[in-house]
């Protein structure tokens, strides 16, 4: 089995579309107080995209959030429902998609999870 997969997805409103190629082994649940901040949950799972690998369709709005290192990130949302979709640097040479709003969702299991010094303590009782 590849370890690539083809993605796509859409804003709740339907007025951003994204196709992108994620690698399964890229997916991974961030734990930093950003995400459980600007996500509104204790963790958010992201896939990466390369730049060459990813097509936008509509403009997303973008914020440009500067973390606790000093470094700029932008953040980007639907400007009219919403929907988180992706961080990226200022280049936008890697996109962090949100995976909440792709299609294959089911299939992009966190393989790492990252910032997890600032995980919930009760995150690892929680069974399904």
């Amino acid at each position: 089995m590849s370890d690539e997969i083809r993605v796509n997805g859409k804003c709740h409103c339907g007025n951003i579309t994204i196709k992108a190629q994620v690698k399964l082994s890229e997916v991974r649940a961030c734990h930093c107080t950003d995400c459980q901040k600007m996500s509104g949950a204790p963790l958010r799972a992201i896939a990466l995209a390369p730049a060459d690998k990813i097509t936008i369709n509509g403009t997303p709005k973008e914020y440009i959030k500067v973390g606790d290192s000093g470094n700029k990130r932008i953040q980007a949302f639907c400007q009219d429902c919403g929907t988180q979709l992706f961080a990226t640097d200022m280049e936008k040479t890697v996109f962090n998609l949100r995976t909440g709003f792709l299609d294959q969702k089911d299939a992009l299991s966190p393989t790492q999870h990252v910032f997890t010094q600032s995980s919930m303590p009760w995150i690892k009782t929680i069974i399904l």
